[in-house]
């Protein structure tokens, strides 16, 4: 999703504020105060006043008007909050809150949150997919097996959850070994096949063709009379 077009949703109100706030405010460097100070602007940018006095936010809280307007200055000097200039009329120019840069830094945090969730599942998998080979061969993984395998993840692109399916196969056909894997994940590979489910599939009508009885051929006629030892009969 583009970043702008998540700011945008930010901005309208589209997402929950008060309940991404209140779960990320303290990662963001905000403290309870600076939150609750953010929270009464947002709402009252929401209620159609874009520029709160430090005594109508101060009339909601207990604090001053003074240290609403500390706090305020400190959000501005640390770019959660902007001031920006809003034209209403052809000469008449009003000041505005922003919580733009507010939204930026949170977009980022949860970005960056993402990132590192996914980087843990990914190392988790990779852990996970080691272990299961080395179950299966009954022994720990060579220096060359470990490269292969980082290989078919990274550079083959290979998702973890086909290569334990080739690896499931491989054990199936009682051919337990690195080049007979790489080989099912290649035929994989090239017929397109994605998933679990396709790569199943696929193994089934690969098994039902080999084990289809061929047809019995007709020994050829020669024109030669075979000879028999009736002697020996």
């Amino acid at each position: 999703m583009k970043k702008k077009a998540m700011i945008q949703w930010f901005e309208q109100g589209s997402i929950a504020i008060p309940k991404l706030l209140m779960m990320q405010y303290r990662k963001l460097g905000l403290n309870e105060l600076e939150f609750m100070i953010i929270l009464h602007i947002h709402t009252f940018l929401e209620c159609g006043n874009a520029f709160p006095t430090p005594n109508e936010i101060a009339g909601r809280m207990t604090i001053t008007p003074a240290q609403a307007m500390e706090v305020i200055r400190s959000l501005m000097q640390r770019g959660f909050v902007t001031i920006e200039g809003n034209r209403k009329q052809e000469a008449l120019m009003s000041e505005v809150y922003s919580l733009q840069p507010l939204w930026e830094k949170m977009l980022q945090l949860l970005m960056q949150e993402n990132m590192e969730q996914e980087q843990e599942r990914t190392e988790q998998a990779h852990i996970s997919l080691y272990s299961m080979f080395e179950k299966e061969f009954g022994r720990p993984l060579s220096p060359f097996e470990c490269e292969t395998l980082a290989m078919w993840q990274d550079q083959d692109e290979h998702d973890a959850s086909l290569i334990q399916s080739a690896l499931r196969e491989a054990v199936m056909s009682g051919k337990l070994n690195f080049r007979y894997i790489d080989r099912i994940l290649f035929e994989w590979k090239k017929n397109g096949i994605q998933t679990v489910e396709e790569a199943q599939n696929h193994s089934r009508k690969f098994r039902a063709h080999q084990t289809r009885p061929q047809p019995k051929k007709e020994p050829k006629y020669t024109g030669k009379v075979p000879f028999y030892n009736w002697l020996e009969q």
